[in-house]
């Protein structure tokens, strides 16, 4: 009944798995540089380099979206879930980019916990996605993005407990404003991976 469901076209899974794995390198490359912050200027072009490669996937599969008659699944499902993997790796590059741009002297412990979070998102995202191929354990799927929803609920509250603590620590404004645009970039890539998640539980609660 899936296989009916779900044609075989394996090269969009295969630009998804590519998507989802320059994603995951990404954060984890921003989570290292938080957790060793030095060589900021190098490491950060090396990402900027990554999120390259991974618009480069993107094209790659969108181009592949509008010449391909059977596709696996909704194409507009296909659209937004190529976007929204899109938007986390442009998003961690955004926040890195920050701190080169705005020439963060040391990291705060709540950015490192910011970038955690949006490891294990990514890698969440990562094995759901990989899930679509088959869709042979909804119940397992559907529990991963569930997952995905609690650590996206862990970065909102890592996020207002670093902005409470930035506007108590009594530093300079432009220092507050500053972290405050990292802090929202951070969040906002653990917030794509649930859009993720949701478009995932649509595919399988569709198919299923």
């Amino acid at each position: 009944m899936l296989e009916k469901l779900m044609p075989r076209a394996d090269a969009f899974f295969d630009d998804f798995d590519a998507q989802c794995a320059v994603t995951v390198e990404g954060t984890r490359l921003l989570y290292a540089l938080l957790q060793d912050y030095r060589d900021v200027e190098s490491r950060v072009q090396a990402l900027k380099d990554l999120e390259r490669c991974g618009d480069s996937v993107t094209h790659q599969a969108f181009q592949r979206l509008h010449q391909q008659v059977i596709t696996p699944f909704d194409r507009t499902q296909i659209h937004h879930l190529l976007s929204r993997i899109d938007d986390v790796l442009d998003f961690t590059h955004a926040a890195a980019a920050r701190l080169r741009f705005y020439e963060i002297p040391s990291i705060l412990p709540e950015a490192a916990e910011l970038a955690r979070l949006l490891v294990l998102c990514a890698e969440k995202v990562r094995e759901g996605v990989g899930t679509l191929r088959s869709l042979k354990r909804p119940e397992q799927i559907l529990a991963g993005c569930k997952e995905i929803r609690r650590l996206e609920a862990l970065a909102d509250e890592t996020l207002r407990a670093g902005l409470g603590a930035l506007y108590k620590s009594g530093v300079d404004p432009l220092t507050v404003i500053k972290w405050k645009e990292i802090y929202d970039l951070l969040e906002t890539a653990t917030d794509k991976c649930q859009d993720v998640a949701d478009i995932i539980e649509g595919v399988v609660l569709e198919n299923a």
